[in-house]
């Protein structure tokens, strides 16, 4: 799963012209709306009216990136220069870029260059414990993500992840207090941050707390109507809380919103039968099965 970035902010005005800064504000709008390819074309079109000043550029790298286009990210984070004052910043996004790309050595190095240039950045050891829990090296991310939250006590991120780390080390105790300490941070700070619900969400519902379960998927959606994992998680609560029946049109969004996301098309299939439409079960786990050969095996 890749995490949002926080926008680059105070691009600096350096054309009057109207072009410039109308392209930077519709820029910054679809960037806000999640609307990431659009976000890179207006970002594209400010470098060439304002000029390519390195936060312009790590923005566009930015936007290049959250449009799943890493190869993009990176040719154009390489043009920012090293004595740049974004050079650092340019150096975490390029390492989210460079493990979306497999190359998680080189991911590895340049978040270490970073960290050598910005020993105190709370992110860089989060982007490190990132990498290292998606590659199953679970100890070494929570303590990365220790790390961070001993530079910055309120990063919400970390403590997010760090309950993902303890959870997979089988500490679901631990797990469960830091989404506890996450949700804190991010009910009013981070009003649209949706994945520590989800996450904890998850959680609960293999812990077999399912009501909770459903007010956090809930929420989660709330905060990110575009999350299909969202939804199916809502639903696969409401399953379990013999709601089949509403469970349905959880599903059907997620679906909405990533008809290649195969898992709510097989349990939507479950609940068709269970309700005595056959018919409507025998298409959802075709669809089941056609969504399975199209989901892309990519990184997250």
């Amino acid at each position: 799963m890749i995490p949002v970035f926080v926008l680059a902010i105070g691009l600096a005005a350096i054309s009057p012209g109207q072009d410039c800064q109308e392209a930077q504000a519709l820029a910054r709008q679809t960037y806000e709306d999640r609307r990431y390819d659009q976000s890179a074309l207006y970002f594209a079109r400010a470098v060439t009216s304002c000029g390519a000043t390195g936060s312009l550029l790590l923005a566009l790298g930015q936007a290049h990136l959250l449009a799943q286009h890493p190869a993009d990210a990176i040719a154009t984070l390489d043009r920012i220069p090293i004595d740049d004052p974004d050079y650092v910043q340019a150096l975490k996004v390029k390492a989210k870029a460079l493990y979306l790309l497999r190359r998680d050595p080189a991911a590895e190095d340049a978040l270490k260059r970073a960290a050598a240039r910005a020993p105190a950045d709370a992110e860089i050891p989060y982007d490190l414990g990132r990498i290292y829990y998606q590659l199953g090296k679970h100890q070494a991310a929570a303590e990365s993500f220790r790390r961070a939250i001993e530079l910055d006590p309120r990063a919400h991120k970390a403590w997010d992840n760090l309950g993902l780390a303890a959870e997979a080390l089988g500490d679901v105790v631990q797990a469960q207090q830091h989404y506890l300490k996450a949700l804190a941070l991010v009910h009013k700070d981070h009003p649209r941050y949706d994945v520590v619900y989800a996450n904890f969400a998850d959680l609960l519902i293999k812990l077999g707390n399912y009501q909770r379960a459903f007010d956090l998927a809930a929420e989660a959606a709330q905060r990110n109507p575009n999350e299909p994992r969202n939804f199916f998680l809502a639903g696969k609560a409401l399953v379990q809380l013999g709601r089949g029946d509403i469970s349905v049109r959880w599903f059907e969004q997620a679906i909405a919103l990533n008809p290649d996301y195969p898992e709510p098309h097989y349990v939507l299939s479950q609940v068709y039968r269970r309700l005595g439409r056959d018919a409507d079960a025998a298409r959802a786990l075709k669809s089941f099965q056609a969504a399975s050969t199209r989901a892309p095996k990519e990184r997250r």
